[in-house]
C-alpha cells in the first residue's frame, strides 16, 4: 500500500478526514478543511464542485493520483471521489509525500501546507505557554513560613470550644 494512502487511513482513524462531497464541502465552508483531495477518475461535475468548495473556504485542492476505489479503500469506503483533511499537520505530510512522487504537480501545495502547519504548531505552543502562565498566576508565589509549635504559639482552637450560640426561631 502506498504510504500516502496509509497516511489517509491514519487520518480517518484519528477523525481528521471528511469523506464524501457533502461532508467535505461543509468542512470547506466552515473553514475547517486544510486540504481537499479529488480522485483522479472523479466526474467533471465533482471536480468543478471541489473547485468551488475550495474557493469558498480558501482551501488548496489537489487532484489525487489514485482512483475512487483506491481513495475509498484507504478511508474505509468502497469508493470516494472527494475528501477533506481537517488537520494541518496531516495535510502537510500528505502533500509532502505526493510532492516526492511528482514535484511539479504537488510541490507548490506541499510548501504552502508545510508553512501553514508550522504556523499552526507555533500558535498551539504559544497557547499552551499562555495557559501555563495563567495557571501559575493562580498560585501564590510564596507561602508564609510555618510557625514553630513550641515557641509560644497559641494552641489551635478546637471545634465546639467557643461560646454557644442561641438558636433563633
Amino acid at each position: 500500500m502506498d504510504s500516502a494512502l496509509h497516511l489517509l487511513g491514519i487520518a480517518r482513524k484519528a477523525g481528521r478526514v471528511e469523506v464524501g462531497e457533502e461532508p467535505a464541502g461543509a468542512a470547506c465552508r466552515a473553514r475547517q478543511a486544510k486540504l481537499l483531495l479529488v480522485a483522479a477518475d472523479a466526474a467533471e461535475n465533482s471536480v468543478r464542485r471541489a473547485a468551488h468548495f475550495a474557493e469558498a473556504g480558501k482551501v488548496p485542492w489537489l487532484k489525487a493520483p489514485w482512483s475512487k476505489g483506491e481513495l475509498g479503500g484507504a478511508v474505509g469506503r468502497s469508493a470516494c471521489a472527494m475528501l477533506a483533511l481537517t488537520d494541518a499537520g496531516l495535510a502537510a505530510a500528505l502533500a509532502e509525500k505526493l510532492a516526492r512522487t511528482d514535484p511539479e504537480t504537488y510541490g507548490g501545495a506541499a510548501e504552502a501546507l508545510t508553512e501553514k502547519a508550522a504556523r499552526a504548531l507555533q500558535r498551539q505552543k504559544e497557547q499552551r505557554a499562555h495557559e501555563k502562565k495563567l495557571e501559575r498566576a493562580g498560585r501564590k508565589p510564596w507561602a508564609p513560613p510555618p510557625k514553630p509549635a513550641g515557641a509560644g504559639a497559641p494552641a489551635p482552637k478546637k471545634r465546639g470550644a467557643g461560646p454557644k450560640r442561641k438558636k433563633t426561631p
